[in-house]
């Protein structure tokens, strides 16, 4: 079995790798093979894809993303050698830590090559709130002035210098400010749309903003307070996900994190 590079041309080529109920993955593998920090791989067998997966790196830390195999090949150790190929990618990059989101069929795969479960992410769906007359005037349309304090806000919160991926969503994104001080913000165009909030009224006035046109919710157990909102309005997760780690543990703050960007990237 070999690993190869997934290149732009294999995109027409993995609509059958679908899982139910997932989003289009041609868009993320698109992504992959234009950006300089990612590295997507497929395997192959008598032509046809059968498995792939990606390498995101954010300096020194790596997520393994959309680690999928073709359901008439599953249980031969594929998922395990591209789980395997992924991380060796991730070390000769230098990355101390890696994570990834495990689904209860890929948890099990990922234990066997070490990885360990951090938290669990919380799911919520169907989430309908009248909250149009609510909106805070403290949130703001993202100005530039303003990015050294939210890429320190995200550094605290992730434990990652992730910029390089956050840069391009910022110019639609949102911010909750009061006095000049950034205490949270929205990127909706990132993933499902990323929300980072240091207290507690930016994080819940940022998810009422973001419910305005969206229905869906994301949320690791650390943050109480998001979870409790939901529940005290009639919402309760309808499943969970693994967020795993190998390699070096290190200093977050996931209470912060009030929606996730995605399963590839956290």
């Amino acid at each position: 079995m070999q690993a190869q590079p997934f290149t732009d041309a294999d995109i027409k080529h993995i609509n059958e790798l679908q899982p139910e109920g997932w989003y289009d993955i041609s868009a993320p593998f698109d992504f992959y093979t234009k950006s300089s920090f990612c590295f997507p791989i497929k395997i192959v067998l008598e032509n046809n894809i059968i498995g792939i997966g990606s390498t995101i790196v954010h300096s020194d830390v790596a997520w393994l993303g959309h680690i999928i195999v073709h359901p008439e090949h599953r249980n031969k150790g594929i998922g395990k050698f591209i789980t395997e190929t992924l991380i060796q990618i991730a070390k000769e990059k230098n990355c101390e830590t890696i994570y990834l989101i495990a689904t209860d069929l890929g948890a099990p795969v990922y234990e066997k090559v070490g990885f360990i479960t951090e938290t669990e992410y919380l799911f919520f769906k169907d989430v309908k709130m009248d909250v149009q007359d609510e909106v805070s005037d403290h949130i703001i349309s993202y100005q530039e002035c303003f990015k050294n304090q939210v890429e320190a806000l995200d550094r605290i919160s992730s434990g990652e210098n992730r910029m390089m991926h956050v840069d391009e969503h910022l110019q639609n994104g949102f911010l909750y400010c009061i006095n000049e001080n950034v205490e949270g913000f929205y990127l909706p165009t990132f993933g499902n749309g990323l929300i980072i909030a240091s207290t507690t009224n930016a994080g819940i006035e940022l998810l009422k903003y973001h419910l305005l046109a969206n229905e869906n919710v994301i949320i690791p157990k650390e943050n109480s307070t998001a979870i409790d909102f939901l529940y005290r309005n009639g919402y309760k997760e309808y499943r969970l996900a693994k967020r795993m780690r190998l390699g070096k543990e290190r200093t977050h703050q996931l209470k912060n994190m009030y929606n996730r960007i995605g399963g590839n990237v956290g």
